[in-house]
């Protein structure tokens, strides 16, 4: 009995995966030297690449992000070595660059539940399905 028992207990942690995927960017081990230099957005290009996300409201920021997914069998991932580089950009110039790390960004946590849509219209199956009627012309009419 005990021969079975340590046989599933053999099978059961084997089962569990110990794994680290790289998201994002991966960011040089000595970014805050290297970005430092970085005076046009044509070398941040070249070295780093092109952002993850710009900034549409208030100063241009160019935003990169990178951090490891750890995979730890049964459990949920968790995520380490964070970096997020931001660059304010003004025309072709790079103003300022900030690099940030774990201990640095904050803990979001995200509410359960959906956002709400202001007037959004709320229909039922029926509603959907009467709702597209006269919607689609059948194939081969064209438009």
């Amino acid at each position: 009995m005990k021969k079975i028992l340590l046989l599933i207990a053999l099978v059961v942690l084997g089962a569990c995966t110990f794994q680290t995927k790289h998201r994002g960017y991966v960011f040089p081990e000595d970014l805050a030297s290297q970005v430092a230099e970085i005076k046009t957005t044509a070398q941040l290009m070249e070295k780093i690449g092109a952002p993850q996300v710009k900034t549409i409201y208030g100063d241009e920021v160019w935003i990169y992000f990178g951090a490891d997914e750890n995979y730890r069998g049964p459990l949920a991932p968790t995520f380490t070595n964070e970096t997020v580089l931001l660059a304010w950009v003004k025309g072709r110039r790079v103003l300022k660059t900030q690099v940030l790390h774990d201990a640095d960004l904050p803990d979001v946590v995200l509410a359960n539940g959906e956002t709400q849509i202001p007037a959004a219209i709320e229909l039922n199956a029926i509603e959907e399905l009467f709702n597209n009627i006269g919607r689609f012309t059948p194939a081969g009419l064209g438009q």
